[in-house]
């Protein structure tokens, strides 16, 4: 795909710089070498069970130091669409998220349900109330839309699967706010005041990072780490612009894109 020499990259972060609890072999310097290239980089995730510093916290643990406005997540979507809206927002999110979103209500009427990863709240009476407050008018938001996500011990349900009961039962569609969200990615080449078109996206996932980002007119980069092994076994994988072993090599890529 030819285009305009690349100047941001946009990095997923689960299954491309980590995976089952661990660092991938050579992220750290990888990430290291991007910011000596000068492009700008911004940290993209679809987690949706924590607040940014608790993620960022993290992410220090494994020797990746991520600045403040340089991770973008759903749920810092999320903050900035309902603050906006002036909103009434019943939640059906974990514990943690409820103490940094605004706009919750503690009771009807609600113009906004706002799922995410809520295996820690989750049972009967909660996941009912989102659907009668959907039946109610309010809007159906998703802070992703994943089918499931890995853990070193393997496979677990994701938020896709609550979104998509309620969405069944009430007969609506739901406007997802993280990653393949096109304006997700827009928001992160806005934020470093540059085209979408002159940054790169790279992930592991081909259903969220690759498809999303060719959807928001991005140039794609697909690592044959995290997902990739499952996905390309299902025919998902083949789409991207360019598709590396990891994100270990990614800085040579980007050398010769940053040249045009």
């Amino acid at each position: 795909m030819a285009g305009a020499a690349v100047r941001a990259v946009l990095l997923d972060l689960e299954g491309t710089l980590y995976a089952r609890g661990a660092v991938i072999e050579g992220a750290v310097e990888a990430v290291a070498a991007l910011r000596g290239l000068g492009v700008g980089l911004r940290f993209l995730t679809n987690t949706d069970s924590k607040p940014a510093d608790r993620i960022r916290t993290e992410l220090a643990e494994y020797g990746l130091i991520v600045a403040e406005d340089e991770l973008f997540t759903p749920v810092v979507a999320a903050a900035q669409l309902l603050t906006a809206a002036g909103a009434r927002t019943y939640p059906l999110v974990s514990g943690a998220l409820r103490a940094v979103l605004p706009t919750l209500a503690a009771e009807a009427p609600y113009t906004h349900v706002l799922i995410g990863d809520c295996r820690d709240t989750l049972d009967y009476p909660a996941l009912d109330g989102a659907f009668r407050a959907v039946r109610g008018g309010a809007e159906l938001l998703a802070l992703q839309s994943g089918r499931y996500f890995k853990r070193d011990d393997g496979d677990h349900l994701d938020t896709g699967a609550v979104v998509a009961a309620v969405a069944y039962a009430s007969g609506v569609t739901a406007r997802v706010l993280g990653k393949p969200a096109t304006d997700f990615f827009e928001l992160a080449a806005r934020s470093l005041d540059v085209p979408v078109a002159s940054c790169v996206v790279v992930g592991d996932d081909a259903t969220t990072d690759i498809a999303g980002g060719l959807a928001a007119g991005l140039r794609t980069v697909q690592v044959r780490t995290g997902k990739y092994a499952d996905q390309r076994a299902e025919g998902l994988t083949g789409r991207a612009t360019h598709e590396i072993g990891s994100v270990a090599v990614l800085p040579a890529l980007i050398r010769e894109l940053v040249a045009g």
